[in-house]
């Protein structure tokens, strides 16, 4: 829920790289409205406020709105500078990003969440902030009423209308499986052998699975990050020593899977093809391949009925989109070597 802060003064941008635009300074910025969004790349609820951000930049900006987007990356494979400009390009972003791979700015704002917004005055102080997705109509508002404070007499437009239906009055998002990370830090692995960090295990599936647990099958390597399908027999594999060792590595052929329980519309998974070819993905759910009405964005449908997605970046891919809120049991099986797979987040929200 968005507050009304006190009033502090907003603390530097500092210790950041910026792209997309020339470096800013809060000093710099005395005299304007300034909007500062943390956010990530492979955030879905990032993603899902990105298109009013970019509106609310398009729209005030004339009139001495300034977007600050602090990108604060949650892997380690967001700190690299393609990754986000491709995300930028890809999201339509036109407003000045930093990234801020230290985390000075994100403590230095002593913030806590993906994503977070923060209003600053003509003067430099924080008077408005707002944590995760909604209010935007209330976030435009306080954009505004800023705005007017600097031009009592300014015309301004009606609030952004929802960019989904599920955005509107009346629309309820509803508490279902939680962000479920597969790496061995964070991740919670259902399978009764537990994970073996940072080497080659061959998994056994149980065959009963319980929500808020991933279970693997086949040969996977677990990093602190992700799990990977691996190659060869090589142990100890991690991500920082792949850029040196993929070449003429192709991995076995045999297939690898990873299923969970959940409760949810819509799910979605970060991915990563280490090797850097694209690696193909098959999606089924309750057993048979995903079918065409409750397939997400980024899955296709082969000739022979199999559900599939083309791992070709690093990103968050959209798995599936049920046509309602309901539980199942989803499954992805791969047999190229080098994909990495790192956490899987849930969307209930519904139109009522």
């Amino acid at each position: 829920m968005a507050e009304e802060a006190a009033r502090m003064r907003a603390p530097e941008l500092v210790g950041g790289y910026w792209v997309n635009g020339e470096p800013l300074t809060m000093a710099s910025l005395r005299g304007k409205v300034v909007l500062i969004d943390f956010w990530d790349y492979t955030c879905v609820n990032c993603i899902r406020t990105l298109p009013y951000v970019t509106e609310w930049h398009r729209r005030y900006s004339p009139h001495g709105l300034t977007v600050v987007g602090v990108h604060a990356p949650e892997f380690s494979f967001a700190k690299e500078l393609d990754g986000v400009k491709r995300a930028i390009e890809t999201f339509g972003i036109e407003y000045p990003v930093v990234m801020d791979n230290g985390f000075a700015i994100w403590q230095a704002y002593a913030n806590r969440y993906w994503p977070a917004k923060y209003l600053v005055d003509d003067e430099g102080y924080i008077r408005y902030y707002h944590f995760g997705e909604g209010g935007y109509q209330e976030t435009e508002g306080a954009i505004q009423g800023l705005l007017r404070g600097i031009l009592p007499g300014l015309e301004l437009p009606a609030p952004v209308a929802p960019v989904r239906d599920t955005d509107a009055p009346g629309a309820a998002c509803y508490r279902v499986t939680p962000e479920l990370y597969l790496g061995y830090a964070r991740g919670r692995i259902g399978n009764p052998q537990g994970c073996v960090p940072n080497q080659t295990e061959t998994y056994v599936d149980p065959g009963r699975h319980a929500e808020g647990f991933f279970y693997l099958s086949g040969e996977w390597n677990a990093d602190e990050e992700y799990v990977m399908k691996p190659w060869g027999p090589s142990t100890g594999l991690s991500e920082r020593s792949i850029g040196v060792r993929k070449a003429d590595r192709t991995g076995s052929d045999n297939q690898s899977a990873v299923t969970i329980k959940y409760t949810a519309k819509e799910v979605n998974l970060v991915m990563n093809p280490l090797l850097g070819r694209a690696c193909q993905v098959y999606v089924t759910q309750d057993g048979a391949p995903l079918g065409q009405g409750d397939a997400g964005d980024d899955v296709r449908l082969g000739e022979d009925g199999r559900a599939f997605i083309d791992v070709d970046a690093p990103r968050m891919y959209r798995l599936v989109n049920n046509r309602e809120l309901d539980s199942h049991e989803l499954t992805l099986s791969t047999e190229t070597a080098g994909l990495a797979l790192y956490a899987f987040t849930f969307v209930s929200c519904l139109v009522a």
